[in-house]
């Protein structure tokens, strides 16, 4: 199926695999490139050597095109675009709008440009400094996101810029890649779903912990950081909604002790990082260090099997979802189940 995104970036199939952090690993983003699909490998938790190693797996894994996702307010993010470069990744994504300096240099050499946004007026800013293309996520997408629902929002982008918009948020099977595509998007961008597959590297219990999820207990909460951030309803969560302003803090010091012991990040590091995102947003001192060390408790969940001491970012699809594919599965079945779907309406014409 041939659209703007895939004639962009050289894939079969207008699927992209979002970059979860400890979850978009060389192993799926590979599996994913190999199944006509884009995979785009997670690199705001590698330092700049494991990224540059990371990138040389997934080419070691694969022939097809893939891209790496980065945090554009990164201290160091200048470094790894220009690992990128070097390594000639086809796709450059950003979690946040990168600036124009940034999309100016990857472009120069070639490389496509797909930061994610949450409303119209950033898909607006980042296609004036000349992002390629624009990946759009509606509330019902895991992790932090914003209030808008994905059939509000993506019309909206998609009226507003000229560059091919993938929609992310809500969506995990062939017809809503159709209803994407009837919006007026390119494609579409699905992070639970292809955490959810053989392929990836989750343990087997935290895929049965999604699989358990009911839709109802796949949440929105400001207790981790202060930030609306979408996941499941877990011991943790509840802990730190019950949490008063004091215990709440131990509980981030604590936590902030252990991703500095794994990290190697110092503490004035860590609240940078924190202060970034507290910049426009009323989060108090605790929510800054749980919003700094938010990687640990993915992490714990994500790589240890923690489900008890980390937090499990999820869509909303986690409650619609009940096996465990291969990505050549999935992405085989997407497409078939999206030609039968238009083949059904062409015909009750």
């Amino acid at each position: 199926m041939e659209t703007a995104l895939t004639r962009l970036t050289g894939v079969r199939h207008p699927v992209v695999q979002t970059g979860m952090g400890w979850v978009a690993g060389p192993r799926l983003v590979s599996a994913t490139a190999n199944a006509g699909a884009l995979g785009v490998l997670a690199a705001a938790t590698m330092t700049l050597d494991q990224l540059r190693s990371a990138v040389r797996e997934v080419r070691s894994r694969t022939d097809a095109p893939f891209g790496v996702n980065l945090r554009a307010d990164a201290a160091d993010a200048g470094d790894r675009v220009r690992i990128l470069i070097e390594e000639r990744v086809r796709v450059a994504s950003f979690a946040l709008a990168p600036s124009r300096e940034l999309i100016g240099e990857l472009k120069e050499a070639g490389v496509v440009v797909m930061p994610t946004v949450g409303a119209r007026r950033h898909a607006e800013k980042v296609a004036g400094w000349g992002a390629d293309a624009v990946l759009v996520q509606g509330t019902e997408g895991g992790g932090h996101t914003g209030e808008v629902a994905t059939t509000v929002l993506l019309p909206q982008v998609v009226d507003a810029v000229d560059i091919p918009v993938v929609a992310a948020g809500g969506f995990f099977d062939g017809r809503g890649l159709v209803a994407a595509l009837a919006y007026g998007a390119a494609g579409v961008a699905m992070g639970t779903r292809f955490l959810l597959t053989s392929d990836s590297t989750v343990p087997e219990a935290v895929k049965s912990r999604y699989l358990a999820a009911t839709v109802r207990e796949v949440t929105v909460t400001r207790a981790v950081d202060g930030l609306p951030h979408r996941m499941l309803r877990t011991e943790l969560v509840e802990a730190l909604e019950r949490s008063g302003r004091v215990r709440g803090a131990l509980q981030a010091v604590r936590r902030a002790a252990g991703y500095r012991k794994l990290s190697g990040t110092s503490w004035r590091g860590m609240l940078r990082d924190g202060l970034a995102l507290r910049h426009g947003k009323d989060l108090t001192w605790s929510q800054v260090l749980l919003a700094a060390n938010t990687p640990m408790l993915l992490k714990a969940s994500m790589v240890d099997g923690r489900t008890d001491l980390g937090v499990m970012a999820s869509g909303q699809v986690a409650g619609v979802i009940d096996d465990l594919p291969s990505c050549a599965e999935l992405v085989e079945r997407i497409m078939k189940e999206a030609e039968d779907t238009l083949r059904r309406l062409t015909a009750s014409r």
